[in-house]
């Protein structure tokens, strides 16, 4: 055999050390276009416990067999789970306590750090921490500075407790590019606690500033085992005499060097499912010119992702979550199902295949290698007889030919229906299998343009690993006043190319590859971009072992025993899944309702729901109303019929901008903007009453009733009865009988600037003032609305909505527990007045989404494909197009044409799109503003808004008629109804007839 022996070191060495199989495969980048691919060797063996030994005999085994010198080799890539894996599992042994320092001023304190995980994690890594002077407005300016004294104080209480790993976190920590506040702080504490782990948060992840802290923390906790696991990666290269760099696959597709693996051990969470992705795209090449499916089947599992046409897998939406923690660092948006080679076929009727698998026990277990265990592969073996594998008269006697075809019918229609789940469009695509279950696969699929099995698919995690490439991303927000959009991100472009080569990337081969822009709510001029470039890794570069040397040079002593799952796993409770959700009954005493836990959870869903589309996410209000009531907080709702006619009844709430909203979280602004009301006021509010039930604001009302200085009955009801873009867009406005209702009112920033406007000519002057105002004052802010009298508030008030929002979220809570989410939006009606009271308007798929920003607020369209949305109750996958319950039917059968829905922050109208007629006259009115419009999540049942609309969603769109208050005067209808958002071309059709939630107090009461 000849060896290849290059003169150069040029070969390139891709490992994944999965779960079951360590694969490794060596490509000699120069025979790229050879009918081998420049594939010269691969292997695969079991994974070991001490991961360098797989490795070794891998890389070993894959030497000899092509007879490979070690100097030729260039690089060695590694995929792995380990990471994830020991916070999934949990493990304690691997685990880091670490200290969080806030960098955020008078901001967050009602959401501390791990505020939203499970109990056990939080109890096994936080340790300590502190909010300190920093951070930084949206468009770059202080909240104040660092305090240097702080952070030294804190770093001797943090070296007294003997922690070693350290995250910081500034509110818009990743658009600091001048004061470097993280920096600054990262550098004080080192020099006071020194070899301490400082993790600076903007190094992680971007915008979100929860998500983004929770993704640090995990770093911080996982950086002592990823050293001791980057070095066992590296020992096996050393000691066969590979004197190359080790990289790391990261969870975009793109590599790590060792060192920079070392520090954010975080960012290769996801890297198996992507590997596979990344290798298919490899293999594809010549055949990838549109977006294609990739399915990778293993031994248990089937993951199902998008490869667009730039060879990267398309990314999750903002959020994901890991172990219960919500982080916001990029990861593969992949779909698993239950399905894999060793997946358990039982001949029942009917036939049911997996989801539990003999995993790699395959060889033992499975009838076709001498097992007792019916499997996927052992039908594959029947079926197909080029697959040489065991004795395949074992299985002819067990399964008929019947049998046989209602078992390969299965497997088809568990593929095409994950598929179909994660495409965006109907047309067909290109499906390639890959991994070592593919051969479970048939070769044709419906969804898929063409089914492509392509050689060494087995290994194709290895394959995606050797070439992965390098990469960048830019996320920042820039003013557009003077500069356009467009010639931003051509500089964008240009700096993440820069950043790209920088990372190690060669010039030539560095392009842009992903590209974003978003305009910011409520503040002018201000777009947010996002730019990924990447490029293939430039060898020509002198490359030392500088890049490890961090690693082995490393002072830690400790040593990592072989996991022990039953002396090292912290196991993660489970809920229990009794009949909770229908048992559960709130506290009603003496006609109040005192309000739990379980009351914010649901309440929240149904806030959101409620907010059709705008409002803002609940989720920051809600965990700091959780965290309020943990703290001993009361918080008692009332029913607007027992108010007396001389109470005095105040509220606000929250105005902004999402993107600020979700980086500074509140402070007390919401209690000093009705402080300084107060001051303006005769009399002090006994009451106080959410302006908005819809979005975050359905939650400021109990907020702001329970803290100390208030300790106010709480109204059931709102001024909206869901959520409206504007604060003339509510009832007392509607009824106008005094002109203006919002004024006085008053707005804090939570930073010590409080506006008092005690005088307006009409409520819209309010609305512009405080909206001209809200620039100025960091684009976020609080405000306490003029206070009405118990009468006015009988007359006007949209009664019982904190009950309504706590039934629909009850149903949805009910729904997921039932495994019956596909029908989510009947049950949300059978709680909101049955089926008069509303209608589902469509099912289907996302397939369009455009963005505008005029005058503050978000304009803009979504369209919608019909598809059936309905979830198998045990395999979690969606059936079958075209299946029982038909179009529209009973369990959310399919839905035909396309729908279109243009939102204001909230959403207007639902518009049947006809096809074949003019633009002019193509929109059929399914349902329109005031009547509420709402987008579900078919998948967890759970409200979509309008910012986080995108490409692929499964969704319900849900009507519910609008209060009377609403619609049965014609100021309501000029106000809320399509006149109001500038759709005069438009009539008002109701969808339903209004049905009054029934109250909780009155239900439970005693």
């Amino acid at each position: 055999m000849a060896q290849h022996n290059a003169p150069v070191a040029t070969l390139r060495i891709g490992v994944d050390v999965g779960g079951t199989n360590t694969d490794g495969v060596i490509i000699d980048p120069a025979q790229l276009h050879s009918d081998d691919r420049g594939i010269i060797a691969w292997h695969k063996v079991p994974t070991s416990p001490e991961p360098s030994h797989g490795i070794s005999e891998t890389i070993t085994t894959m030497f000899k067999s092509a007879n490979i010198n070690p100097s030729s080799v260039a690089s060695v890539t590694i995929g792995t789970t380990h990471f994830v894996n020991a916070v999934v599992e949990r493990d304690a042994s691997r685990l880091s306590r670490v200290a969080v320092l806030r960098l955020c001023g008078p901001f967050s304190k009602f959401a501390p750090p791990c505020v939203d995980w499970p109990a056990d994690m939080k109890d096994l890594i936080l340790s300590h921490y502190a909010l300190l002077k920093g951070g930084l407005e949206i468009d770059g300016s202080l909240i104040s500075d660092i305090s240097e004294a702080q952070i030294e104080e804190q770093g001797r209480i943090i070296k007294q407790k003997g922690i070693k790993a350290v995250v910081i976190n500034g509110v818009f920590g990743p658009i600091d590019t001048i004061e470097k506040q993280e920096e600054r702080a990262a550098s004080i504490i080192q020099r006071v606690v020194p070899q301490c782990d400082v993790v600076c948060s903007k190094e992680i992840a971007n915008l979100g500033f929860l998500e983004r802290e929770n993704a640090a923390i995990l770093n911080a906790s996982i950086l002592r085992f990823a050293r001791h696991t980057i070095r066992a990666f590296q020992k096996p290269v050393r000691n066969l005499g590979m004197n190359c760099p080790v990289f790391i696959t990261q969870n975009d597709g793109t590599v790590l060097s060792g060192q920079e693996a070392a520090r954010f051990p975080i960012r290769t969470f996801s890297s198996g499912p992507t590997n596979s992705m990344r290798g298919a795209a490899f293999l594809a090449q010549g055949q990838l010119e549109e977006a294609a499916m990739v399915v990778d089947i293993g031994g248990t599992t089937t993951d199902v992702g998008l490869l667009q046409t730039n060879g990267f897998p398309r990314q999750q939406a903002a959020y994901s979550e890991l172990a219960g923690i919500r982080m916001n660092f990029p990861c593969p948006d992949i779909k698993s199902i239950g399905l894999g080679g060793g997946s358990i076929v039982r001949q029942h009727h009917p036939v049911s295949v997996g989801p539990d698998s003999v995993g790699y026990n395959l060889t033992k277990d499975a009838i076709v290698f001498g097992g007792n265990t019916l499997t996927t592969t052992d039908c594959a073996v029947l079926s197909n007889e080029k697959l040489e594998l065991g004795n395949r008269e074992f299985v002819a006697r067990l399964i008929s030919s019947t049998d046989l075809a209602t078992i390969q019918k299965a497997i088809r229609d568990k593929l095409e229906r994950v598929i179909d789940k994660m495409k965006t469009s109907p047309e067909d695509l290109p499906v390639f299998l890959v991994g070592g279950g593919a051969i479970i696969a048939p070769d044709t699929l419906k969804g898929a343009s063409r089914v492509i099995k392509p050689r060494w698919a087995e290994v194709a995690n290895a394959i995606g690993a050797a070439m992965a490439r390098v990469s960048a991303v830019i996320d920042t927000v820039k003013s557009t006043e003077s500069k356009s959009a467009t010639a931003w991100l051509q500089q964008i472009s240009q700096e993440a190319i820069r950043k790209t080569v920088a990372a190690g990337a060669s010039m030539e081969s560095t392009e842009v590859v992903e590209m974003e822009s978003f305009p910011l709510q409520y503040i002018d001029h201000k777009t947010r971009f996002i730019v990924r470039a990447a490029g293939d890794f430039d060898y020509s570069k002198a490359v030392t072992t500088s890049l490890d040397e961090a690693v082995d040079s490393d002072n830690d002593d400790e040593t990592f025993p072989e996991r022990d799952r039953t002396t090292n796993r912290q196991e993660n409770p489970k809920p229990a899944m009794d009949d909770s959700v229908s048992a559960y009954k709130p506290d009603v005493r003496g006609r109040f309702w005192y309000i739990s836990e379980t009351d914010v959870d649901w309440i929240s869903i149904g806030c959101y729901i409620l907010g059709t589309g705008g409002g803002g996410s609940p989720y920051s209000s809600m965990i700091r109303l959780r965290e309020d009531l943990r703290q001993g907080a009361v918080v008692k709702v009332m029913s607007p019929k027992d108010l007396k006619d001389d109470d005095i009844v105040g509220g606000g709430g929250s105005v902004g901008s999402p993107t600020v909203g979700i980086e500074k979280l509140a402070g007390n602004e919401l209690l000093e903007a009705q402080e300084e009301l107060a001051k303006v006021c005769s009399k002090s509010i006994t009451h106080v009453v959410s302006v908005e039930i819809g979005g975050g604001n359905g939650l400021q009302s109990m907020i702001l009733g329970s803290t100390t200085n208030m300790n106010l009955p709480v109204v059931d009801g709102d001024w909206m009865g869901r959520a409206y873009p504007t604060m003339w867009q509510t009832t007392p406005v509607v009824f106008d009988e005094r002109s203006p209702i919002w004024s006085p009112t008053a707005m804090s920033d939570g930073n010590g600037n409080v506006l008092v406007m005690s005088r307006a000519t009409s409520d819209f002057m309010t609305e512009k003032v405080i909206r001209a105002a809200l620039t100025q004052m960091g684009s976020h802010t609080a405000t306490a609305d003029a206070p009405v009298t118990g009468a006015e508030t009988k007359r006007w008030i949209v009664e019982n909505t904190i009950s309504q929002a706590w039934r629909i979220g009850r149903s949805v809570a009910r729904a997921r527990q039932e495994n019956r989410v596909d029908s989510v939006a009947e049950a949300i009606l059978d709680e909101c007045g049955g089926p008069t009271a509303g209608r589902v308007l469509f099912k289907g798929k996302i397939v369009g989404v455009e963005r505008m920003l005029r005058g503050g607020y978000a304009y803009g369209e979504c369209v919608i494909e019909g598809a059936d949305v309905r979830v198998d109750e045990t395999t979690g996958e969606p059936p079958a197009t075209g299946g029982p319950g038909g179009p529209g039917g009973p369990g959310g059968g399919a839905f035909h044409g396309r729908i279109k829905i243009p939102f204001k922050n909230e959403n207007i109208a639902v518009l049947k799109l006809r096809q074949g007629v003019s633009e002019e006259r193509q929109e059929d009115v399914l349902g329109i503003v005031p009547d509420l419009i709402t987008v579900i999540d078919a998948q967890n049942g759970e409200a979509i808004g309008t910012p986080e609309y995108r490409y692929g969603l499964l969704v319900i769109v849900l009507g519910l008629a609008a209060n009377d208050k609403w619609t049965k005067r014609e100021r309501g209808l000029e106000l809320g109804g399509p006149p109001g958002f500038g759709f005069h071309h438009l009539k008002y059709q109701p969808l339903g007839t209004f049905t009054e939630p029934r109250s909780i107090i009155d239900e439970f009461g005693e």
